[in-house]
């Protein structure tokens, strides 16, 4: 049975979490007294307390996300309805993770915590778990939260040796090579932490083993990986010499910095190896300076015309609805802007104000009500009324089912999509749908084909 016990609830069983296997690395001599158990969201609730109430631990530490926020408190609670009804022994739960981070003391999610780490992790997590195994006394100047200083990313000892020969053949393996932003973007968090970089040359010889070890998929955490241009160069040659596919590697890229040197590489990568992440989120100028977003549309418009005409990656590119100040025509303008480049897919998110995000500051004078319990989605604006921003949603569900996936091929070009006015097509057709399903989930794949035959007047075989 391990002293520490730490889990987490990941979005999908094919996404094991970095987080915990760097807080097993830095427990120095407790790594040995630790495991690591993980679980999916969608995995029934009983999946997920047995194994915990069986390995009886004295630690148990939750890493927490926006999006397993509810179901760990309801992990939480069935646990603690174990504990007390079945006299299994009580571990000392502490929780952390970016969702915690900024929370208020009064979140329903602390009141199962015994201590919460907001922060960076990997130091302070060891010297609480060293001092409640030793019974050393815990002080802390807020009660229960313990704060987690910024860390010298040179003293992080790396845990990818803790993935398992099943994580690197059958699963998504997160890499880190920098934190934090140096952008101010008041949507996201990672705005709050200043960019700091892994030291490079032992961050490729994790990724040599990683490899070596045969793994074959590839996320790179870094929120703005190609801001320095020479180490990105590195990174990226490093990867193309070594991937083959079915191997891939996933990056996020800055829009606006696409220098020269940096296309070259971009340019020589096989098909199926390079994927892209490419943030515009808007391209509404008076939006994207209330939200202090660097922008230059025609720039970005420029590097995403490269992207998807003079390389073979796999471009993923995002736009949020929601912002202040941009409305449903804007919006549905911007859509069709970014889609005349050619990226591979385009994702649609709904504004999401994140606790301790600086976007909050918009909330009277924008009339930006959102939801009070994650995901803390916007509901509507002063310029975008629930009406809009629920077509919008419906949208974005259809173009994932019938776009993004890449499942109705044969009938793309049937829809029109070259042509002007995308967005406003696809949204009467995602309204039609509607209208027939009643829902956009959970819909038969031969269903759906039926529907988009019919409405594309497709005589039926």
């Amino acid at each position: 049975m391990p002293d520490i016990l730490l889990s987490g609830i990941n979005a999908k069983w094919i996404h094991p979490a970095l987080s915990l296997r760097l807080l097993k690395a830095n427990l120095g001599a407790y790594e040995d007294q630790t495991e690591i158990l993980e679980f999916a969201l969608r995995q029934p609730l009983a999946e997920k307390i047995e194994p915990i109430l069986e390995a009886k631990p004295r630690i148990l530490g939750f890493s927490v996300s926006i999006w397993n926020h509810k179901a760990t408190l309801e992990l939480l609670c069935a646990l603690h309805d174990a504990w007390r009804t079945e006299g299994a022994p009580k571990p000392i739960v502490i929780l952390g993770g970016p969702e915690t981070s900024y929370l208020p003391a009064n979140s329903a999610l602390f009141q199962y915590a015994d201590w919460i780490v907001r922060g960076e992790g990997e130091k302070v997590f060891r010297d609480l778990c060293e001092a409640i195994l030793e019974n050393h006394s815990v002080k802390s100047s807020h009660g229960k939260i313990i704060e987690g200083p910024s860390i010298d990313l040179a003293e992080v000892a790396a845990g990818y040796r803790l993935y398992t020969d099943e994580d690197l053949q059958r699963k998504l393996i997160y890499v880190e090579a920098s934190r934090g932003c140096p952008f101010g973007c008041e949507f996201c968090l990672s705005s709050r932490d200043n960019l700091r970089e892994f030291p490079l040359e032992p961050f490729l010889a994790e990724m040599e083993d990683l490899i070596r070890r045969g793994a074959k998929s590839f996320k790179v955490l870094d929120r703005s990986f190609n801001l320095d241009i020479p180490r990105a160069q590195k990174i990226l040659n490093f990867f193309l010499e070594r991937l083959t596919p079915p191997q891939y590697v996933h990056f996020e890229m800055i829009p606006s910095r696409f220098p020269l040197e940096l296309r070259e590489v971009l340019q020589r990568f096989p098909p199926g190896t390079l994927r892209l992440e490419v943030g515009i989120q808007t391209f509404n100028p008076k939006t994207a300076a209330l939200i202090n977003r660097q922008s230059n549309p025609e720039e970005e418009l420029e590097a995403l015309r490269f992207l998807g005409e003079k390389t073979r990656a796999i471009v993923h590119a995002d736009l949020i609805a929601g912002l202040p100040e941009e409305d449903f025509e804007s919006f549905a303008e911007g859509f069709d802007r970014l889609w005349g480049t050619g990226p591979t897919e385009i994702q649609v998110g709904i504004l999401k104000i994140l606790p301790g995000t600086p976007i909050i500051r918009h909330t009277e004078r924008f009339g930006m009500r959102y939801a009070k319990e994650p995901p803390y989605e916007v509901l509507e604006t002063s310029v975008l009324s629930k009406a809009e921003l629920d077509r919008i949603k419906n949208f974005a569900r259809f173009w994932e089912l019938i776009i993004n996936r890449g499942t109705f091929k044969d009938l793309s070009n049937l829809l029109a999509l070259k042509d002007q006015a995308v967005f406003h097509r696809f949204a009467d057709l995602g309204d039609r749908l509607f209208q027939r399903f009643q829902r956009n989930w959970g819909i038969d794949r031969k269903a759906l084909r039926e529907a988009l035959e019919a409405e594309l007047q497709i005589p039926v075989k």
